[in-house]
């Protein structure tokens, strides 16, 4: 009898064995044909700012590439709103998958440590999220209206300084990559404006345009076109050496202002999506940086390309975030 029980009870562990076995193996191979079908429908690219700005420049032509290069469509979607971060949110939560991706802004590293000094529940980690590659960085630049009595920079901040919280500026949101460089150049220079926050460089821009606000500090895609025809004037721009597109614009450095600040734009998929997918991805972003009709889209606007590959890019991540988060500190708390 206990030969029996035990030949029974053999016989039921080998079946179980067996299925786990054939389960296993059809995972693994449904794992396999998904990875190797990769992508077999539309890819979404949240742009965390509204169209107009730096980020939608970068983002369309990009797309429109990937979707070419990976044989799906690469879909734009703009979702604005806290200084990029409800967009970057929700591509950190998104399925890791492959087929939600993100083309972030530097605020990405800003913005986590923004939501600690504000102590608001944060938005994303940045472990959320995966560089995958850097397409642009590009000094910011500082515009006024054609009209505005400030012909240069030492004459804006005079009247700032004679005047503090007089002259205001816009911005993508409160940390944002339209922020942070203006509040280098106050302390920088010791003047003092007030800040008024839009929900992206597009909307900032409009309202540059039609008088509501003095000033705005943007990447020069976003102002290059209305520089051109006359309608805004380029004080500054923050980058190490002048600009080919704007080689009558100043740095701060010849300023007397030893403050430096890039606005770039890159591409991220959310942490855990599987490898094989990533680096896909990773090759089809490399051969459209390379594109001729990408970078001439891009170019054209006011950005040249100014491409890292995803190991370069993950470290120059994690030391702009080193750099923005003591920047954040410094700032404190914004009322």
């Amino acid at each position: 009898m206990f030969h029996l029980i035990l030949k029974h009870q053999f016989s039921d562990l080998k079946s179980f064995w067996l299925l786990l076995f054939c389960v296993c193996t059809s995972v693994i191979a449904q794992q396999n044909n998904t990875l190797n079908n990769y992508p077999n429908k539309p890819i979404t690219l949240i742009v965390p700012f509204p169209p107009g700005g730096v980020a939608d420049i970068v983002a369309r032509p990009v797309a429109e590439a990937l979707g070419r290069e990976l044989g799906q469509p690469v879909l734009v979607e703009n979702r604005a709103g806290a200084g990029g971060g409800i967009g970057m949110g929700l591509a950190a939560k998104a399925k890791p998958d492959g087929y939600t991706l993100l083309l972030a802004l530097s605020s990405l590293t800003v913005i986590p440590e923004a939501d600690a000094v504000i102590g608001r529940a944060p938005m994303f980690a940045l472990n959320d999220l995966r560089p995958i590659a850097r397409f642009t960085a590009d000094p910011t630049v500082l515009v006024v209206r054609a009209d505005a009595p400030w012909k240069n920079l030492k004459e804006l901040l005079e009247d700032a300084k004679k005047r503090p919280k007089a002259i205001n500026y816009g911005s993508s949101g409160n940390y944002g990559t339209m922020h942070i460089p203006m509040v280098m150049l106050e302390q920088g220079s010791g003047a003092s404006m007030t800040h008024v926050p839009f929900t992206g460089a597009g909307p900032a821009l409009v309202a540059l345009l039609s008088g509501q606000i003095d000033a705005v500090a943007s990447g020069p895609a976003t102002v290059l076109q209305n520089i051109r025809a006359g309608k805004l004037r380029a004080l500054v721009q923050w980058g190490p050496q002048r600009l080919e597109l704007l080689p009558d614009v100043p740095y701060l450095k010849e300023e007397g202002i030893n403050v430096q600040y890039a606005q770039w734009a890159g591409l991220f998929s959310p942490s855990g999506t599987p490898e094989p997918i990533v680096q896909k991805i990773r090759s089809a972003a490399k051969v459209v940086a390379n594109e001729t009709r990408v970078k001439e889209n891009i170019y054209s606007a006011g950005s040249p390309i100014q491409y890292l590959d995803m190991p370069e890019f993950e470290r120059y991540v994690q030391q702009d975030a080193k750099k923005m988060s003591e920047l954040v500190k410094r700032i404190g708390k914004l009322e």
